[in-house]
């Protein structure tokens, strides 16, 4: 089904049916954003599926429809409304002014954008007015950051936090299908006895981990690891938080885990944390302290909350809190993530609350 429209460019999205592309439909994440359109009753008019050359042709099966995904052109862009990117940050850079021109709103899941000042980064359940003050491209976070200011943004809004030091235990799923396809694979091979020796990654993660892969910086810091410090500073409006992560990647297929120790600047309750956490949106308080029960990868793998447990006092600093929590990658650390910031623009910005 085909509708006219006009190039739009605004603060809000209209409420009309949408005219929407994915650029690298293809990918891991354009799966999961072609399911939650359709899981989450997205008003699509039209599907506009983009990749690159090599799967140009080729059918994608939606909605009953078989639709050609279409190589990446200026024209792709003609009348499109929205355009949910996650095709790597190159490629969002090279695409981005050709879907302005067309007057489309970019939610990108690159990395290109995050920190531009000019460029909203979103997570809506954290800091949902930022995205209308955008100029037609929104940045969506790090997968590892939206789980983490999920948890911390309800804290910090009842007590302000001094400091953060956080361990990321991430899937495959972070690297992309082909990453996945190779964690299979390679435990098989492990398991065959066979030696597993790695194609996609630079290490085999079959019965394995090793520290995150991307560019080592010259302070030690690998590339992941400051993502966090300089994404989570700019989505929670705090530029001098002290933040210090370790990424390390481990052999699981899907969903992220996180180890977090908040200081604050005074004392925080367990109870009252618990409770926070337990009603914040888009947070599953999931914890058993007599079974030691706590969020596990499957807990959360293809589900939308972030489940968040063992919370507790650190025993050396009367002023902090260790928690624990996972999160789906591909889903809220990515596709829903960006979904939701389009649906915000469809519903407009929160009117100030009367006195």
């Amino acid at each position: 089904m085909t509708v006219a429209a006009t190039p739009i460019n605004s603060a809000n999205l209209p409420s009309r049916a949408l005219r929407v592309a994915i650029l690298g439909v293809t990918g891991a994440v354009g799966k999961e954003l072609l399911e939650l359109l359709v899981e989450r009753q997205f008003p699509v008019a039209e599907l506009i599926p983009l990749a690159s050359e090599r799967s140009a042709g080729q059918q994608l099966h939606w909605q009953g429809e078989k639709l050609p995904i279409q190589a990446v052109s200026e024209a792709a862009f003609d009348s499109v409304d929205l355009v949910l990117a996650s095709a790597g940050g190159a490629i969002s850079k090279q695409w981005a002014p050709a879907a302005l021109r067309a007057g489309a709103v970019m939610i990108d899941n690159s990395s290109a954008f995050r920190l531009d000042p000019a460029v909203p980064l979103v997570v809506p359940e954290v800091n949902p007015q930022a995205a209308f003050s955008h100029q037609g491209i929104i940045a969506n976070p790090n997968c590892t950051t939206i789980l983490l200011t999920l948890a911390l943004a309800p804290l910090q809004a009842r007590r302000p936090i001094k400091r953060v030091v956080v361990s990321t235990y991430q899937s495959a799923s972070g690297a992309g299908a082909r990453a996945m396809e190779e964690l299979r694979q390679l435990s098989r091979t492990v398991l065959e006895g066979g030696e597993p020796i790695s194609s996609v990654l630079p290490h085999s993660l079959a019965f394995n981990l090793f520290l995150h892969n991307s560019p080592l910086q010259a302070n030690g810091y690998c590339e992941e690891e400051l993502k966090m410090l300089n994404e989570t500073r700019k989505i929670m409006g705090l530029p001098d938080l002290r933040l210090s992560a370790t990424c390390v990647r481990v052999p699981v297929l899907r969903a992220h885990s996180e180890a977090v120790n908040i200081e604050f600047f005074e004392p925080f309750p367990v109870d009252e944390a618990r409770a926070l956490l337990a009603a914040a949106p888009g947070v599953e308080l999931l914890e058993d302290l007599a079974a030691n029960r706590f969020p596990m990868p499957t807990d959360v793998t293809g589900r939308d909350p972030v489940a968040v447990g063992r919370i507790r006092q650190d025993l050396s600093d009367p002023h902090g809190l260790e928690l624990w929590l996972c999160g789906d990658q591909i889903r809220k650390g990515a596709a829903l993530n960006a979904i939701q910031i389009a649906e915000l623009l469809r519903q407009g910005p929160a009117l100030p609350a009367q006195p």
